[in-house]
């Protein structure tokens, strides 16, 4: 059984931030909506519960029953968990008498204490809470304070039951992965046996078993994510996998034609398929991005319906759906909050027979290249930036036009190759050009223009749930923004985009 740690998840927006943490210890976790939690089994290790940005105090805040957990399994309570740990145990929760967010320092650290073995007394943490545990329960242990929170971390008497007021999972916490690893590791007494190879072995089985003689029919997109998942399917059913390759007419410039190329070699049954006009058509008229997204997403399954039933004895549509897609698709009353909608979550109409594949459902990005890496794939595959699946199609801002998205393919080819020109592409994780909705007053030629504006976007990031922007040279911004608006028709200004994820998304729609 996979050894498993469980985040019950109350909404913060650092619990995606734990999961990787775990994961990076080469230990499998899940996140569950607090009010979902799943049956335990033998491969549970321990549990951790998640902040939030709801208060304990609140009547309607998450409250989750806890005692089929409790004494059963190591807990690890964060921030609000902690809180509602307390509060439920008898001890009482009440604002806090100053602003407890940013950077502390524990004044106080019971290093005898396995959850705090290897912290050092004035390691920095990060607070982010507007209420402070005031009182305990006599059963309750202290176990680290900081100048302005007393009950910084806590130990329940007779459980492997932890709470604790800061946040190990962010950078700030500086010795915060060790303390997970006290966690993972010495309480939970995992292993850290789920590395890339296992998780080959483990799906390519479990693909074989599921599959059977099936056959299955799988979207390429050129990118990382349906890529690997073509490999792993091909490993687990060879010839029995059908690629198809459809251009939307929302790829990059001359994208279809070098995608199909750089296929070659791998052994893949790939079909190229051009459809762009039922997409064009699809979109006509649309202007909202969740509308543009929905048109896409049931365009690509009326074309894969299409392109199916041309093959005999497929039962299966593979998707290289990742953890990010499924975390930010779902929505419960208290978890993440649902950002948009993926195309490729959620299901298929009842007309269409096919059952849904999906091998990297478990993994972040970073986990997905890495698993590709192990599988032999070519660096020039693995190391392309992420392209979202509907495309330019949410890159174009407002109505999609195939002039627009010319206009918009034209600037995005001259950023991305000059980013590898300069030596940049790979020290950034995405880039994207994105086309605005509005037009400017320029002059060109001393004659006045008005024309389109489209903005840059460079970010870093590990997995996309968070990301910041990069600091790229003034020089290079300044010839690529020239480059731009000489050389593609119809755009006379270049903005560049410093903000950052959160608060921001990556993409713009």
């Amino acid at each position: 059984m996979l050894e498993t740690i469980i985040i019950l998840d109350f909404g913060s927006q650092y619990t995606q931030l734990i999961a990787r943490r775990i994961r990076e210890l080469n230990v499998y976790c899940e996140i569950h909506p607090w009010n979902k939690c799943p049956e335990l089994h033998s491969g549970v290790k321990g549990v951790i519960l998640s902040g939030s940005p709801f208060s304990v105090r609140d009547p309607k805040s998450p409250a989750p029953d806890l005692s089929s957990l409790r004494g059963i399994v190591p807990i690890l309570a964060i921030c609000y968990g902690a809180q509602y740990l307390a509060q439920l145990s008898g001890g009482e929760v009440a604002p806090s008498a100053i602003r407890e967010y940013g950077r502390a320092n524990l004044g106080f650290v019971n290093s005898e204490n396995c959850l705090f073995h290897g912290i050092t007394k004035g390691s920095q943490v990060w607070m982010s809470h507007g209420d402070t545990i005031l009182s305990t329960p006599g059963s309750f242990q202290i176990v680290a304070s900081t100048p302005d929170v007393r009950v910084a971390g806590y130990q329940i008497t007779g459980e492997k039951t932890w709470g604790i007021q800061f946040h190990p999972e962010v950078y700030h916490s500086l010795e915060g992965k060790k303390l997970l690893s006290n966690f993972v590791v010495e309480i939970c007494e995992c292993q850290g046996t789920w590395t890339p190879g296992s998780f080959i072995n483990l799906t390519v089985e479990e693909l074989k078993a599921t599959l059977s003689s099936d056959r299955v029919v799988l979207g390429l997109s050129g990118g990382v994510d349906s890529s690997v998942a073509a490999v792993l399917l091909h490993q687990a059913i060879g010839p029995r996998l059908h690629c198809i390759f459809v251009d939307n007419g929302l790829l990059r410039k001359n994208e279809f034609d070098q995608v199909l190329e750089s296929y070659k070699g791998l052994g893949l049954n790939v079909k190229g398929v051009d459809a762009s006009e039922k997409f064009y058509s699809a979109l006509h008229g649309l202007t909202e991005p969740e509308e543009k997204r929905k048109a896409i997403g049931k365009t690509f399954i009326e074309v894969f319906d299409s392109e199916s039933n041309k093959l005999e004895g497929v039962a299966w549509l593979g998707q290289g759906t990742i953890y990010p897609d499924v975390i930010e698709s779902q929505s419960v009353n208290g978890p993440s909050a649902t950002i948009k909608s993926h195309h490729n979550v959620g299901g298929l109409p009842d007309y269409m027979k096919l059952k849904i594949v999906e091998p990297l459902r478990s993994l972040f990005k970073d986990e997905v290249r890495k698993v590709g890496k192990a599988l032999g794939m070519p660096a020039h595959l693995l190391g392309r930036h992420p392209f979202p699946g509907p495309g330019l199609g949410i890159r174009v801002l407002g109505e999609v036009t195939p002039d627009r998205v010319k206009i918009l393919q034209e600037a995005d080819a001259i950023f991305i190759e000059g980013l590898k020109e300069w030596k940049l592409y790979d020290e950034v994780w995405q880039a994207a050009t994105i086309l605005l909705p509005v037009r400017s007053v320029g002059v060109m030629g001393d004659e006045r223009t008005y024309e389109n504006v489209v903005a840059l976007r460079a970010v870093q990031s590990t997995d996309g749930m968070t990301a910041d922007w990069v600091h790229l040279p003034y020089e290079f911004l300044s010839k690529i923004s020239n480059d731009i608006i000489n050389r593609v028709k119809g755009i006379n200004r270049v903005v560049y985009d410093i903000s950052s994820k959160p608060p921001a998304t990556i993409e713009w729609e």
